[in-house]
């Protein structure tokens, strides 16, 4: 493929932004070569400036379950942006989305919209600690929750022990009241909050890991978790920002039937706009000004164009028989993917919820972040570089996962398992 245009672009913007991209997986790095910048999209595809089409799996990082630009989407924003885009005042809009997040999430009794995840796991974890009176915070290697400085934390030396700041800009006062744990290790858990009791204000994660490829909680640790916060008055975050609406219309939470304290949500509330919401127990979020003496603000909270197209997304993802077609179209994918990697000597592991799903390069399985770091990276690069040569757009990062939507074909599929095929020879 000719990516001329891209390159011309990804020079230019190396010149006036920060490695060329504003969010840093943009920039390939992990994939070994430069970014292909987007020019439309539509359904499936997406279409980059020099004019190719790429079946598409990433979906802006999970939100375009519908597909790119459904017409009933870009009805409801280009109705509302008649009106206007932003008032920083409030709207029946905002009350009518938020109250399908609760019909959604039972365990939900109030919502706060605002602009991105990074924001809402931010806010739930400073509600959780103003609520609770305690300092500390526990999460786990390789769940992402934002940029913000108390997550961008990984473990430190032992079980006990505080975490390190993974990036500079952290002071390392401020990450010590981070603890960090294995994912899916329950024992391992329940000995730091013995060594901590009464300290930790939550525990976040993501009840599915998506930011580590896709790692499923193992049967019984979700429900551990929670009766462990329960026990122990530790306000217990979920963190719903990829699955939310994804696995099912109640999220990972319906899935596997555990609910958190406070459920932190991303841009699938607003079709994909920029947005996020937190919310969870009336006693919990009444705590936040102008109710409580804690802090959380935002002017584009809540925008109008966000909330239209969310509030027509939720509406679509309620038609009879949706998140059947999704486990159809990822089940179909997944038979084929496993026969192609059968006869393959690459060696290949596919994990899969709902329309979330990893091809790791490894055997497998992959139960935690120690887990996933032995896949082979350098395959990945040559994978997915091969892949976009044939015209599937993947995660460019090993570590990310992919995504299923409703306006995936039958023959974007089998054009996928063919891919697949023949970029296992490239590896």
């Amino acid at each position: 493929m000719n990516h001329n245009k891209s390159e011309q672009l990804f020079t230019a913007a190396k010149a006036i932004i920060p490695g060329g991209v504003n969010s840093p997986v943009r920039a390939f790095k992990s994939a070994g070569c430069n970014p292909i910048f987007i020019d439309k999209a539509a359904g499936s595809k997406i279409y980059d400036v020099d004019g190719n089409a790429y079946i598409d799996y990433v979906g802006s990082w999970g939100p375009m379950i519908l597909g790119h630009c459904h017409p009933k989407v870009v009805e409801a924003i280009q109705k509302t942006a008649a009106s206007g885009a932003s008032f920083g005042a409030p709207t029946a809009l905002e009350t009518e989305l938020a109250e399908m997040v609760n019909d959604a999430y039972p365990n939900i009794e109030k919502v706060r919209m605002v602009s991105s995840g990074t924001e809402a796991t931010m806010s739930a974890i400073r509600l959780a600690r103003g609520y609770t009176g305690r300092d500390k915070i526990l999460k786990f290697d390789g769940c992402y929750h934002g940029h913000a400085d108390s997550l961008l934390v990984k473990a430190g030396s032992g079980a006990a022990t505080f975490g390190v700041p993974t990036s500079p800009g952290v002071p390392a006062d401020f990450a010590k009241h981070t603890l960090t744990a294995t994912y899916n290790d329950l024992t391992e858990v329940k000995a730091m909050v013995a060594a901590n009791k009464g300290e930790i204000a939550c525990i976040i994660l993501e009840a599915i890991a998506g930011n580590m490829g896709c790692v499923p909680p193992a049967p019984g640790f979700l429900q551990g978790l929670r009766d462990l916060c329960t026990a122990e008055d530790i306000i217990l975050i979920i963190d719903e920002v990829m699955t939310g609406f994804r696995v099912a219309y109640g999220g990972a939470q319906e899935y596997y039937g555990v609910r958190g304290d406070l459920v932190c949500l991303g841009k699938i509330i607003g079709g994909g706009l920029p947005v996020g919401a937190f919310g969870g127990k009336s006693e919990i979020m009444e705590s936040l000004s102008p109710e409580g003496g804690i802090y959380q603000a935002g002017t584009l909270s809540g925008n109008p164009l966000a909330m239209s197209a969310g509030i027509t997304t939720l509406k679509l993802l309620q038609e009879e028989g949706f998140y059947q077609q999704i486990e159809e179209k990822s089940s179909y994918l997944e038979a084929g993917l496993q026969q192609v990697t059968a006869a393959s000597p690459v060696a290949t592991c596919w994990q899969r919820v709902g329309g979330m799903f990893c091809t790791y390069f490894q055997e497998g399985p992959v139960n935690n972040f120690a887990d996933a770091l032995n896949s082979d990276t350098d395959a990945f690069g040559r994978y997915f570089r091969s892949m976009l040569d044939q015209g599937i757009n993947l995660a460019p990062a090993q570590f990310e996962a992919g995504f299923m939507s409703v306006a995936h074909s039958k023959e974007d599929l089998d054009k996928t398992i063919a891919a697949v095929e023949k970029a296992l020879t490239a590896v």
